[in-house]
Parts: C-alpha cells; structure tokens; sequence
C-alpha cells in the first residue's frame, strides 16, 4: 500500500527523492519548501525553489511558510494526515510538534556518513577534509541537528578527481533510491532502526566565503581538495596579475617551487609539497572556462605566480 507522505525539500539534492516516491506509487499528500526569492539577471523577479517547480509539475499543493512553530502552522500541518514526512535539504528547523504528527514519524535524507559531519554543508566538508568515502544515509528526526536513529545507509568512494558538484549529483541519485527503500520498508513495519554512535561526531560548518582563498603553502593534495570542494560555489580563487580566479578543476602534477610559482606555460602551480595542474577556471565577471581555451587569451608562464 503507498503511504500518504509529506515531502519538505528545497535545493536540486532533494527534486530526485521527491520525483522517486511518486513513481513508486507513494501519494504526495502536500510539499513544504523555501519561500521564492528575488533573481533573474536583475534580481527583480522572484524565483522558485527547485523542489516548488518539481511539485507544481505534479500537480501537488505547495506550502511555504516562514516557520513552523506557529499553533496554525502545526494545524495546517495536521490536517494533511500523513503517514509520514520525508524531509530532504529544507532548511528549517522542525519543531517537536511537527515531529510528533506523522503516525511514522519524519524522515531525513542527509548527504554524509553519520555521525560524521552533521550539519549544513556535509558534502563540501567531505571532499575538503580529504575524506576516502561520503554516503547517504536516512535517519528517523528527534529535536536534535542531525541525531536521530538511523535506519539505512549506502557509502560512496571519493576520488581525487570529485568536485562538490560531482558529489553532490551522485548522492541525490543514490539518496533518491535509498529513501524509496526506506519507504517501502516502513510501509511493511519492517524499518530497523539504530542509534547514532557517540565516537567520530563532526560537524559541517556552512561555508564562509572567506574560507575560499587558496593556500599555496599547503601540500598539493590538500589545494586540490580545497578546490574541488568548493567547486561550482563559492568557488576556490586565487589572485593572478591582479585579477581574481576561481580554479573549478584541477588535478595532482609533477613539480616543485615556491608555493603559488607556476611551473610551466600548462598551468602547472607550486603547492608547499608538489604542485596541481589547473584544468578549469573562471576570471571574474566571466563564463567558466577549459585551462586550454583561457590561455589562448591569457598566456601565463614562470616566472609568473598565483597569490
């Protein structure tokens, strides 16, 4: 029997789950979201979250409210008589009313390996940490950030060669199955749930734009991660002859110098410990670029340096 289920998501991560649950027959009985902001080329028309685009295309009510601690947001909450709620990336806080509504409880989808990394930015702090795998994992919510029993996991290698982006995109996929399995084993009276272990508990910081400036004086290896752990956004950067460059891409090289000296005419920079070879940028106010096609129109060679 599909269960009747509230969705509460906001970013791209949560649209897969979102779209998986209804093709597997569960009734999406209403979804909670972000508020729209202001965007577009002037930031004068107000955009839609993801997940409110997914859910019109479905046909299923919308909701937006600005908190959910209100006697009448819990009363609206209530009169959808749910079976459960599936929470992916909303980005509020529930309350422990709302908790205690669904007969089943809530369930979230988080994008690390609990209990590590809990919190708002898992998947960036992963790569950034030099972390040999990341997963997704469900969890059945309690009052606590990222604390409640879980239930199902799936773990994923990260490879040197994974930006956040990458990442991201491969656990949404895999996060939309595992959720759906979740789901149906619910349905059966059959989701096992275990308590969170108190070793190894990390938190995941949101990301501070003033965290994005490269270090050259660190090994190679920590650069490239640094790198791809905030690539698209905010983007990793470093000056260059004055300019400021986001470096989107990169991979480990030959080489050695003085941390930020480039090597060669190939974007080949100097870290503390070896060097990286930038494989894709962007210079401010333009499009993202391939190294080749930038330094056609930007030739950089020793003895020039990245600061």
């Amino acid at each position: 029997m599909p269960l009747r289920l509230i969705f509460m998501g906001t970013p791209d991560f949560s649209v897969p789950t979102l779209l998986e649950l209804v093709a597997h027959g569960h009734e999406i009985v209403a979804v909670y979201t972000r508020a729209p902001k202001p965007g577009g080329r002037r930031g004068l028309q107000m955009q839609p979250t993801p997940i409110e685009e997914a859910a019109r295309k479905l046909g299923v009510p919308v909701l937006t409210p600005k908190t959910l601690k209100t006697p009448e947001a819990l009363e609206e909450f209530r009169a959808f008589d749910a079976d459960a709620a599936v929470v992916v990336a909303y980005g509020m806080i529930l309350p422990q009313a709302i908790l205690d509504t669904p007969r089943l409880g809530c369930y979230n989808l988080h994008a690390s390996l609990l209990p590590r990394w809990r919190g708002a930015a898992p998947i960036n702090r992963a790569i950034m940490a030099g972390d040999a795998e990341s997963g997704v994992m469900v969890m059945k919510m309690d009052a606590g950030l990222d604390t409640g029993d879980v239930a199902m996991a799936e773990r994923l290698p990260i490879t040197d060669n994974m930006t956040a982006a990458d990442l991201h995109d491969r656990l949404a996929r895999l996060g939309a199955d595992l959720m759906v399995r979740a789901m149906a084993a619910l349905d059966r009276g059959g989701l096992q749930l275990k308590t969170q272990r108190e070793d190894g508990v990390t938190y995941a910081a949101k990301i501070d734009k003033a965290e994005a400036r490269i270090d050259w004086s660190k090994p190679a290896h920590a650069v490239l991660r640094h790198i791809h752990g905030l690539s698209p956004f905010p983007g990793a950067w470093a000056g260059l002859e004055n300019a400021r460059v986001k470096i989107l891409r990169c991979e480990l090289a030959k080489g050695s110098g003085a941390p930020g000296a480039v090597l060669d005419d190939q974007l080949t920079v100097a870290c503390g410990e070896g060097a990286i070879r930038i494989l894709e940028l962007q210079r401010e106010g333009k499009g993202r670029m391939q190294a080749a096609d930038f330094l056609r129109g930007t030739p950089v060679k020793p003895p020039m340096r990245l600061t």
